[in-house]
This record gives structure tokens, sequence and C-alpha cells, in this order.
């Protein structure tokens, strides 16, 4: 299955139901694949939600997030600090590399410079590049 942490942008963009981004949010309530959290990433998460929309939806879309059997869990014991141009993003790199993710799923260029790295590998890309992967995933499936 394929493993994924999901950028904060990328995570508000899909909650909308007019969303053309809202098949990554049913894809993690459908277990299509496993989302990759922290607890600083799942704080973001509500903060953010909070912010935007009101503390019920904060409340109700991260406590489903804890409950999810295609959720986990990760502790990354190191700090890489790779992200310059915004260090509170070094927590979504961070759990990419202890988790070995699949991807890291971001429009936020302060990522971009990752993409030349050879180590650790950090594999970011854009929800459309994660849409190509996770159909690519479902035809090796079949």
């Amino acid at each position: 299955m394929i493993r994924a942490v999901i950028d904060t942008n990328i995570l508000i963009a899909s909650l909308g139901k007019r969303s053309p981004y809202r098949w990554l949010y049913d894809g993690i309530l459908n277990s299509s694949y496993t989302v990759l959290l922290t607890n600083s990433i799942l704080n973001e998460y509500h903060e953010v939600l909070q912010f935007r929309t009101s503390n019920a939806v904060a409340d109700n879309v991260c406590n489903l997030l804890c409950v999810l059997p295609t959720v986990e869990f990760i502790t990354p014991y190191f700090a890489w600090n790779l992200v310059e141009a915004d260090a509170d993003d070094n927590k979504f790199v961070d759990c990419a590399v202890a988790a070995g993710a699949h991807a890291l799923v971001t429009h936020d260029n302060h990522f971009t410079p990752l993409k030349a790295l050879d180590f650790p590998p950090v594999p970011v890309m854009s929800i459309e590049e994660f849409y190509h992967l996770l159909q690519q995933a479902m035809t090796l499936e079949q």
C-alpha cells in the first residue's frame, strides 16, 4: 500500500465536497493508501482547520484521523532540517524520511529543493503526481 505524508495545504484543499481534490480525502476514508502522521503534523492540521473553518470541523477531521486503520503515527528520531525557507515544514520531511514514505504530497515550493537530494530520499510530489502514483499502484494490484 502507498504510504504518504500529506502537507496541510493539500489536506485543506481536499476537504470540500466540490473540490477537484476530494478524491484525496475520500481515499483516506476508504483506506486507499496509508497516511503518515506525527503529533506535530496533526496539531498543525487542527490549528489551520480551526482557523479556516471551525473548531468542530477541526475536531472532527483530526479525531477521525486518529482512529482510521490506515493512518499510522510516526515518531521521527532525527531532525534533518532540510527545509531552509520555512523551518516549520521540516516536520513533514522528518516524518516522510522516518517512515520511508512513497510520497510527501504538497504544493508548497519550499519543498522543491529536496527533489534534487540523493540522501535522504524525500519523495516530494504534487497532488497530481500523487494521483498518478495511486493509479499506477491500483493497476499493478489488478
